[in-house]
């Protein structure tokens, strides 16, 4: 079979595809044909060797992919062949707390990852696909639509409540639906006009262009009568964080995920002690998550925003469009 490795060095030119033995399913396993993977932040901090410099190569890169499964192994019961599948992003993670052995089972990152032709992965580890979705929707899921479904409603969201999200990536995009069926109100911010038109589009009541708006949480707190939103999905980090702080109500949460603006800078505890914010560290979510948010999917007949699909052996560009920011939504590689 074909797969992409990082074999001597990390960075997106040495990302190269190879010929690899397709694995077979052992006991308690299913061998999946993928048909498509899709992209995230994370996926170009390890090709680049940002995520975790001290990965073990060769490394197969890449958390999120959806395919069939072809064939199983002994004992398997969850799944069956012909089945339409996704992988969930830490294989361990069923459901309960996070632990740090689960957090150790994440492909792509723990564990060799998704960008291959076939992948043999544990039956507790697959979930099944909502039959509405094509293969490249389906592989938006493991990663970003279950980090977003954790970050808000995990968090509790509630009709009538104010949610703030940074940016139009895959995580914020999913926040705006996942909010939207709740009955929130969503603020959502952008560089770009034309994606803000587009987040309007899906539901965001008002949008803020950073660019010339940089004080954007004053033009949060107008817009919320001064009060501040009830929670912020932080995608940013630290160059964002201060100012989501100043966004949020008293008494609101801030679901922190990303580090999109820089993992380093200076955090003034005192106003979240002052305003009483709960602050949550956000890393993905279960198989039990996973499989709540498809239910809504399903009944909600939810798409997700795939803004572009590349070809398996444009992977390199792929991640080279993800680099450029220029997307709105989800980037995917179709291997079919």
């Amino acid at each position: 079979m074909k797969a992409y490795e990082l074999r001597e060095a990390f960075g997106i030119d040495h990302l190269a595809i190879t010929g690899q033995v397709t694995p077979s399913p052992g006991r308690g396993q299913a061998l999946v044909k993928l048909r498509s993977v899709s992209l995230n932040y994370r996926d170009l901090l390890v090709v680049k060797g940002l995520y975790n410099p001290h990965i073990h190569l060769p490394f197969t890169p890449f958390s999120d992919g959806a395919g069939d499964v072809v064939a199983i192994g002994e004992g398997v019961s969850r799944v069956k062949v012909g089945d339409r599948v996704a992988g969930i992003f830490m294989q361990d993670w069923l459901g309960g707390k996070l632990t740090e052995a689960k957090q150790k089972s994440a492909l792509g990152g723990g564990m060799q990852g998704m960008l291959a032709e076939y992948v043999a992965l544990s039956e507790d580890g697959l979930v099944h696909i909502p039959e509405h979705l094509s293969y490249e929707e389906a592989a938006t899921l493991p990663c970003a639509a279950v980090t977003a479904w954790h970050a808000v409603i995990e968090a509790g969201l509630r009709p009538g409540d104010r949610v703030l999200l940074l940016g139009t990536g895959g995580v914020s995009l999913f926040s705006l639906q996942f909010a939207r069926i709740t009955g929130a109100e969503v603020i959502i911010t952008s560089g770009s006009d034309e994606k803000l038109e587009k987040a309007a589009h899906l539901g965001a009541a008002h949008g803020i262009n950073y660019r010339t708006l940089p004080e954007w949480d004053r033009r949060v707190r107008e817009l919320t009568g001064g009060a501040g939103v009830d929670l912020v999905v932080e995608v940013g980090g630290a160059g964002t964080l201060p100012q989501s702080i100043r966004a949020v109500r008293t008494g609101g949460r801030i679901s922190l995920i990303g580090v999109l603006t820089g993992a380093e800078g200076e955090i003034n505890p005192r106003p979240i002690v002052m305003k009483n914010v709960r602050l949550q560290g956000i890393l993905v979510g279960s198989r039990e998550m996973f499989e709540s948010m498809n239910k809504a999917i399903i009944l909600h007949r939810l798409q997700p925003v795939v803004d572009r699909v590349f070809s398996f052996g444009e992977v390199r560009d792929a991640l080279r469009y993800m680099e450029s920011g220029s997307h709105f939504g989800k980037i995917c590689v179709s291997l079919s």
